[in-house]
């Protein structure tokens, strides 16, 4: 009975704290981020909104525009994963289909259909790809096909967690945005819990200046390291963060 109590404690044991930031980078401010997602040392982004949507290699030091292409006027650009050495994965918000880009130059090879709406990807150390709808719900697809495979509901202390956003796999957990609100939580994969909770209303902004959609959004794991990227919409900074307490 004790070990028991012990492993439930274990699993429901949930960490509260605030980015840390390491450093300040410049970023569009005209950008709707919508996904951020490194491969190697190269930084990509997805960015949304009808017309305006794009996918995009940009310089983190500079915040330039490396590569650049622009998604027909009728498709809203979503969340974005690496699938391979030379394919990145673009969702679309209500059409039903996910992009699939060649790199250098950035073309589209082909595409998927699904059923709903599209927020946020990542590609799991396993090989499947964690999925986002706008719910309170994880669906894990197969990266070859996009057949669902599984799906689990995401809970914090027993309550679901909804509008669940952009993602990042990080080894066994999720990391995801929250829309509309300054919060990242962190998702154990096996049981949909959240094991984090990261609030990011301290990072160094001018808010009263920004316009109402101007919302936190996009996560990248930066290779090699603890840190992460994180930034927002129509947002003029990246930040390096840590999300660790301490």
């Amino acid at each position: 009975m004790s070990s028991c109590s012990t492993k439930e404690t274990r699993v429901n044991k949930v960490t509260y704290s605030q980015p840390h930031v390491v450093a300040e980078y410049p970023h569009d401010p005209n950008a709707f981020t919508q996904g951020l997602e490194f491969f190697g040392e190269r930084l990509f982004e997805s960015t949304g909104l009808y017309g305006s949507s794009s996918i995009r290699e940009i310089d983190l030091q500079s915040g330039s525009t490396l590569d650049f292409v622009m998604l027909d006027r009728d498709l809203f650009g979503e969340g974005i994963t690496f699938l391979d050495k030379n394919r990145i994965l673009q969702l679309t918000w209500k059409s039903e289909e996910a992009l699939i880009w060649e790199l250098d130059p950035l073309r589209i090879k082909n595409s998927w259909k699904y059923e709903g709406q599209g927020w946020g990807v990542c590609l799991l150390d396993d090989g499947r790809l964690a999925m986002s709808n706008g719910s309170d719900s994880l669906s894990f697809r197969d990266s070859k096909t996009f057949e669902v495979i599984d799906s689990v509901e995401v809970t914090l202390d027993g309550v679901k967690v909804e509008k669940l956003n952009e993602l990042e796999c990080d080894d066994q957990t999720v990391w995801a945005n929250i829309w509309q609100t300054d919060r990242i939580v962190g998702i154990e994969l096996s049981t949909g819990h959240v094991t984090h909770v990261l609030d990011a209303s301290n990072l160094p902004l001018d808010r009263e200046s920004m316009v109402s959609g101007a919302v936190l959004n996009g996560i990248a794991r930066i290779p090699d390291s603890e840190n992460f990227l994180i930034t927002g919409k129509l947002w003029p900074k990246i930040f390096e963060v840590s999300f660790t307490s301490d």
